[in-house]
């Protein structure tokens, strides 16, 4: 029981010297490359840029003992920032003292929620967005947020998180312009847009795969040291180009957040929000790269160990965190062997923040808003887009009203509208479950739908398919189904449910088999089952359905086939008959 909240208990007696050393040069990899991006999410966040240095220590070492994941490495996260500064915009003044604290309660609030639904294994909840949506929401963010920082990289004033107003911020202080501050800005997002094409090129010009690796994903460092060189060299600060400014050297300060009633209730649901699409995205990658060593993680214990992150980033002053796509990538193919390489970076940066930060004094804004916009690549999935136009137009439109809300709302509007259309469309699509007519393929004991295959058929028996787990939101279509069926059939003595597909039948669908069951005992034809799953059967015992139930539960299809056929079946002809259609 300890270990399941505790998988620290299960690596920890097994970790040896090679292990150690994977996962102190994995830190080190770590340290170097996130130091700009922690940096930089926290000012797209609205806060200052040491938070999130702060975000980038406890929190890893509250997932080094509570999480399930070898390789994630949490920490401030693009998505993440964007929504905390939207949440937060509104309430207090940005830059402010109070900024920090709501955005500490943020977390707090973010920590719990996570940590109660992992307790009570709430992890399903997550389901509740479509991967079509999820898709959605992340490319429409990722706009939102590169878009966000085309001030800091022109040098313009503007602000918003709607791309309308965005723009027409834009385009209201474009006066505001600033030459160096362009020059620094695109050079730099020029810069990594090649670095981050380069490890192919590098490749091939004879460099290992491991160091062209390394150096393709070192172009934020060159970035950062150069843009900072040039700041300093030419005093470019005096010439308009904005800096991040002293940094404090001190590690976060450890205190309670603000628990003010009226701001907790108002934080609330963008702490909801903010969870729910940080442990989507976090289980996913944690997933996948969990798939590709042969490992698992536990997605429940995952939400404690996310929640037990955020409240050690309430904790120390800082802002919600989440799996980072980016840094875990990183963590990975520097060779991180357990969460243990998560501690020691997080022991990087906080030496980095005691005794280096004021090299980052001169570090230009532009640079940092550079690695922002060029992050943002990997949120974008027009493929995606391509994709589910043409296997689904409802998902489409789903993603689509998704994208659109984000674009003209905002992320929160968003995420509700896509956590609202895919419970939509999930209960249209079950609400009107597919269903066929079968027929007995000849001279065989398969049974397929009658409008696809040649088969045999009797006048006086209907074998229907009902091709979805019954409950309330399509009780009443199967009862409409069956009543149709039976009314354009005179001369029907029999009818066959067979729930093969059917794992569920609640309440109010069972109600509807026994409106069933009933009407068709009044018409003179009889109600009976086959392949009904051993759960559903023993749901069924629970209730009287049975002791009334007109007709038989057979074993298989072929058997109740057998038992009701009468001589003067026929077989029902198909035109173009294909065997190698689906049911």
């Amino acid at each position: 029981m300890l270990k399941r909240y505790l998988p620290i208990l299960e690596w920890l007696p097994r970790y040896d010297r090679q292990t150690l050393s994977q996962d102190l040069f994995a830190a080190v990899i770590v340290t170097l490359m996130v130091i700009p991006q922690a940096l930089a999410y926290a000012l797209l966040a609205g806060l200052p840029a040491v938070t999130g240095l702060y975000a980038s220590m406890l929190p890893l070492v509250a997932y080094t003992v509570f999480g399930t994941s070898r390789t994630l490495a949490v920490g401030p996260m693009a998505i993440v920032s964007l929504m905390t500064a939207a949440a937060l915009s509104g309430i207090v003044a940005t830059g402010t003292v109070a900024y920090s604290e709501a955005a500490a309660t943020l977390a707090f609030l973010s920590g719990v929620m996570l940590m109660l639904m992992g307790i009570f294994r709430l992890g399903f909840f997550a389901n509740f967005l479509s991967h079509p949506v999820i898709s959605g929401l992340l490319s429409a963010s990722g706009v939102l947020i590169a878009t966000s920082q085309l001030g800091n990289l022109l040098g313009i004033s503007m602000s918003g998180f709607t791309l309308i107003d965005q723009l027409a911020g834009l385009a209201l202080h474009w006066r505001d312009f600033s030459m160096p501050t362009a020059l620094i800005g695109l050079g730099s997002l020029g810069f990594l847009m090649v670095m981050r094409r380069a490890g192919p090129v590098l490749k091939s010009w004879g460099l290992s795969a491991t160091l062209s690796g390394f150096i393709a994903k070192a172009g934020p460092i060159i970035a950062v040291v150069v843009s900072t060189l040039l700041v300093w060299a030419f005093d470019l600060e005096a010439h308009g180009v904005a800096v991040v400014g002293e940094i404090p050297r001190h590690l976060p300060p450890i205190a309670l957040p603000s628990l003010d009633p009226s701001l907790l209730s108002t934080l609330w649901m963008p702490a909801l929000l903010i969870s729910l699409v940080g442990f989507i995205e976090s289980v996913s990658l944690a997933q996948m790269l969990a798939a590709k060593r042969r490992q698992r993680i536990s997605p429940d214990q995952e939400l404690f160990a996310l929640g037990g992150s955020n409240l050690a980033a309430a904790l120390s002053s800082s802002m919600p965190v989440t799996g980072s796509l980016s840094r875990t990538v990183i963590n990975f193919d520097a060779g991180a062997r357990t969460p243990a390489a998560g501690s020691f970076a997080a022991l990087g940066v906080a030496l980095v923040t005691l005794y280096l930060t004021p090299l980052i004094h001169f570090l230009p804004i532009a640079t940092l808003a550079a690695s922002i916009i060029v992050s943002t690549f990997t949120l974008l999935d027009a493929r995606g887009l391509k994709r589910t136009w043409r296997y689904s137009k409802r998902d489409f439109a789903a993603m689509l009203a998704t994208i659109v809300l984000t674009f003209v709302v905002g992320v929160e509007a968003g995420v509700m509208a896509g956590v609202g259309l895919s419970l939509a469309l999930f209960l249209y699509r079950t609400s009107r479950p597919h269903s066929a007519l079968v027929g007995r393929v000849p001279g065989t004991e398969h049974f397929r739908n009658v409008e696809r295959y040649a088969t045999e058929n009797d006048p006086h028996v209907a074998l229907l398919r009902v091709d979805e787990s019954l409950y309330f939101a399509n009780a009443r279509y199967l009862e409409d189904t069956v009543y149709a069926m039976v009314a354009e059939r005179p001369a029907l003595k029999h009818v066959v449910l067979i729930g093969s597909a059917v794992n569920l039948i609640d309440a109010s669908a069972l109600e509807s088999l026994e409106a069933i069951n009933a009407r068709l005992e009044d018409s003179r034809v009889k109600l009976h089952l086959a392949e009904v799953k051993g759960p559903v059967m023993d749901q069924l015992k629970q209730s009287d359905f049975l002791e009334h139930l007109t007709g038989e539960v057979f074993l298989s299809t072929y058997h109740a086939w057998e038992a009701l056929r009468e001589e003067d079946t026929v077989v029902t002809p198909l035109d173009g008959d294909d065997a190698s259609r689906q049911d």
